[in-house]
C-alpha cells in the first residue's frame, strides 16, 4: 500500500512538473518573441520567419525609438501616474482600511456594506466618464490644468484593496494597540507606528497591485488625457500602432526594419521596470494575500 502511494504520489509530481513547465514556457514565450521581433530584419518580421531568436539583427528600432523625444515624454508621464498615483491610492487605501477595521467606528457594518457593494454592482462606464468629466471642471475652476492630476485622483479608489488591507490590521493583536494607547499614542501614530510594520507584507502586496494598474492604465488616461504631450506610455504604443497600420502611412516605407520591431521595442521598454521592481516585492506577495485574504 505504501509502494502504491509512493508511486502515485511519484507520479503526480511529474505531471505536476510538466504542466508547470509547459506553463511558465507559454507565460515566457510572448516576451521572448517581442525581444527577437524587435531586433530582427524587416523581412523576417513580416513573412513571420522569427519564432524564438532574431534573424537579420538590427537595432535600427531602438535608435529611432530612443532618439524620439515624445517617447520619453511619454516614459515620464507614465513614471509620474505610476508613482504619484500609487501613492495617492495606498494612502487612501490605509486610512479606509484603519477605519473599517475598528469595531468602534460608527456605522461600521454599514460603510462596510457600501464597500462591497461596489464590488457586486458597477454604476457603468458612461456615469463613471460624467462624473469624471465634472471633477475636470472643478479641477479646472481652481486652476488645475494638469489632466494626470485627474487620472492620479479619480483612480484612487479600489475596494478590493481596502478590504485586503482591513482584513490584515484586524488580524493585528487588540492588546499592542491598547499598550499603545496607555503610552500616549495618537491614532495616527498607532496606524504608522504599529500597523503599518506589523502589515507591511500586506500593504508592499497592495502597492504592487496599485503600481502595475497605474503603469498599464490605458483606457481613462485616452479618455480624460486631451493634451498629446501628457500622454503616458500605454497610450503612446496605441497610437504608434494605429500610425503603422495607416496604409497612407506605410506607402513610403522602406526603412530596413519593420514597423512591428518599434512596436516590439516600445513594448519590451515598457515591461522592463516592471520586471526590475517584482522580485524584490515577490517576497512579501503570497503572504501579503494571506494576510489580507484571510480573516480568522
Amino acid at each position: 500500500m505504501k509502494r502504491k502511494l509512493e508511486i502515485s504520489e511519484l507520479i503526480f509530481k511529474i505531471i505536476s512538473y510538466l504542466f508547470l513547465t509547459v506553463f511558465a514556457i507559454s507565460c515566457l514565450y510572448p516576451f521572448v518573441y517581442a525581444i527577437s521581433a524587435s531586433m530582427s530584419g524587416r523581412s523576417a518580421v513580416e513573412y513571420s520567419q522569427v519564432v524564438l531568436f532574431p534573424k537579420e539583427t538590427q537595432f535600427e528600432a531602438f535608435k529611432v525609438m530612443f532618439s524620439d523625444n515624445l517617447f520619453w515624454n511619454a516614459y515620464s508621464n507614465t513614471l509620474f501616474l505610476t508613482f504619484y498615483g500609487t501613492l495617492w491610492a495606498l494612502g487612501v487605501a490605509l486610512l479606509g482600511a484603519y477605519a473599517l477595521s475598528k469595531k468602534r467606528l460608527l456605522f461600521r457594518k454599514g460603510f462596510n456594506f457600501f464597500l462591497v457593494f461596489t464590488m457586486w454592482f458597477s454604476a457603468g462606464i458612461v456615469p463613471q466618464y460624467l462624473n469624471y468629466l465634472n471633477t475636470q471642471k472643478v479641477f479646472n475652476a481652481v486652476g488645475i490644468m494638469d489632466d494626470k492630476w485627474l487620472v492620479v485622483i479619480a483612480m484612487g479608489m479600489a475596494a478590493m484593496n481596502i478590504i485586503l488591507l482591513r482584513n490584515a490590521f484586524e488580524g493585528v493583536p487588540s492588546e499592542i494597540e491598547e499598550a499603545a494607547i496607555v503610552d500616549g499614542a495618537t491614532e495616527f501614530q498607532i496606524l504608522s507606528k504599529v500597523y503599518i510594520p506589523m502589515c507591511k507584507s500586506t500593504i508592499a502586496t497592495v502597492a504592487l497591485f496599485f503600481g502595475i494598474s497605474r503603469w498599464n492604465g490605458y483606457y481613462w488616461a485616452r479618455q480624460m488625457i486631451s493634451n498629446p504631450s501628457e500622454r503616458p506610455l500605454q497610450v503612446f504604443i496605441r497610437l504608434k500602432l494605429e500610425e503603422y497600420q495607416d496604409p497612407e502611412q506605410m506607402a513610403g516605407w522602406n526603412k530596413s526594419y519593420a514597423s512591428d520591431s518599434i512596436i516590439y521595442a516600445l513594448i519590451v521598454c515598457s515591461v522592463i521596470p516592471i520586471l526590475v521592481i517584482y522580485p524584490f516585492i515577490q517576497k512579501y506577495f503570497a503572504k501579503g494575500v494571506n494576510m489580507g485574504g484571510v480573516k480568522e
